[in-house]
């Protein structure tokens, strides 16, 4: 049987989903003003939180470490890969419960094409995209401000490729959780799991430290590897790199892997209990 090109599935779903959009342009407008609203009030508050440190103190602020255009890089980065999980990922997750209730996930099993690829790619989020050009934008105009930065060529080259992998182990996380629905039928509250555990992903992990942060610095960066996710781009990108920091940009690459494989099994496993809600 010939399969399809996967690169010429992609672009047809991104196509039809433009389509889509664009047919309730009212509904795009509203929900890129939302996106992109959060985004700066989130931006203002830590605004406001390092003049108040500047204000009280000898004019040095820093956030556990991070001035202050060193952590816009890392909002910015925040901004960036969340955008990417938004604008690729979220909608197809949240819909899978939907096809497993009603037997929609038949016509997916059917499809001479990777189960896994169609139902975690079909609709995409083009009201993601604005969000994604202002972490860009907020990237460049932080950098050159970052006192005695100088960015060496393979700081270009680690930061977007720890992006990726960023993404991929939130995805890794999303379509685990979302691959349960086919056990549960209805797994609202474990969806909604991500969501919480995700919120440790956008704080620097130096703030978890003490009695009570250690033990969640470890378990969200080696158990359910969260804390990679934002810290290991934003560091790669907005300090100067040194040995210390390959341990932690090396075990980001085997995380990844590891997140992959594990949410591949979960949702290969998944299927094998899947029965049609017409049975």
């Amino acid at each position: 049987m010939h399969r399809p090109s996967y690169l010429a599935v992609f672009w047809m779903f991104a196509r039809n989903s433009l389509i889509r959009d664009m047919t309730f342009r009212t509904n795009y407008i509203i929900e890129v003003i939302f996106g992109v609203s959060w985004a700066l009030m989130n931006l203002g508050f830590y605004t406001l939180i390092y003049r108040l440190m500047y204000a009280d103190g000898d004019g040095h602020a820093s956030i556990a470490g991070w001035s202050q255009y060193e952590f816009f890089v890392f909002i910015a980065t925040t901004i960036l890969v969340n955008s990417l999980v938004e604008g690729l990922f979220m909608s197809n997750a949240e819909e899978l419960s939907e096809l497993t209730r009603t037997g929609g996930l038949d016509f997916a099993l059917l499809k001479p094409i990777d189960t896994q690829f169609l139902v975690s790619l079909q609709r995409i989020n083009w009201s993601a995209i604005p969000k994604l050009v202002l972490a860009l934008a907020l990237l460049a105009y932080s950098i050159p401000r970052i006192e005695g930065l100088t960015l060496s060529p393979i700081q270009f080259v680690l930061y977007p490729l720890y992006v990726i992998m960023g993404t991929l182990i939130l995805y890794s996380v999303m379509i685990a959780l979302a691959a349960t629905s086919i056990w549960l039928g209805r797994n609202q509250s474990l969806y909604d799991f991500w969501f919480y555990i995700t919120n440790f992903s956008r704080y620097p992990m130096e703030i978890y430290a003490g009695p009570f942060g250690s033990p969640l610095r470890y378990a969200f960066t080696y158990f359910i590897p969260i804390l990679v996710v934002i810290n290991v781009p934003a560091a790669t990108l907005a300090k100067p790199l040194s040995a210390a920091d390959w341990p932690l940009a090396g075990f980001a690459l085997f995380a990844t892997v590891a997140s992959l494989a594990f949410s591949r099994w979960v949702f290969q496993r998944a299927l094998l209990s899947y029965r049609s809600a017409s049975s």
